[in-house]
């Protein structure tokens, strides 16, 4: 992993989704603004009482998609990033942080009202948005 993929992975304004699955393989998409990495094998993000969470509590295997729009289709860049959640605070020093974070975009009373978990999340494989024999690096 390098810098190269933090600087992507943290440029705003970009689109992300998270998607997950339950236990039972039912699957969910949902975009968030909210993550960051903050070293080369972390992810951390808000995250309401919702069906991407319940879906991260029975199986914490999920996947980022981000894109950046280009001026014409073949523009486009892009990742697909392999992650499993590796923690989920309610309280707590990471929590506080994540939440103040969110707080700056939205401001503290949507904040209190939207963020319910910081989510932590390790890095396990990233892929091109399109794979067609190139790396990730290619990508970006």
């Amino acid at each position: 992993m390098s810098a190269e993929l933090m600087a992507f992975f943290n440029k705003q304004p970009r689109l992300g989704t998270l998607s997950t699955a339950n236990k039972d393989g039912s699957v969910n998409s949902a975009f968030f603004g909210s993550p960051r990495m903050t070293d080369e094998k972390t992810i951390v993000m808000a995250s309401g009482k919702n069906r991407t969470l319940a879906n991260l509590q029975e199986n914490p295997q999920a996947v980022f998609l981000l894109m950046e729009p280009g001026e014409k289709l073949p523009d486009w860049k892009g990742l697909r990033l392999y992650v499993r959640m590796t923690g989920c605070d309610t309280s707590g020093e990471q929590y506080e942080a994540v939440k103040a974070t969110v707080a700056k975009k939205v401001g503290k009373e949507t904040a209190d009202k939207m963020v319910y978990a910081a989510l932590t999340f390790e890095l396990q494989e990233v892929r091109p948005l399109v794979d067609m024999g190139q790396s990730w690096e290619k990508s970006i």
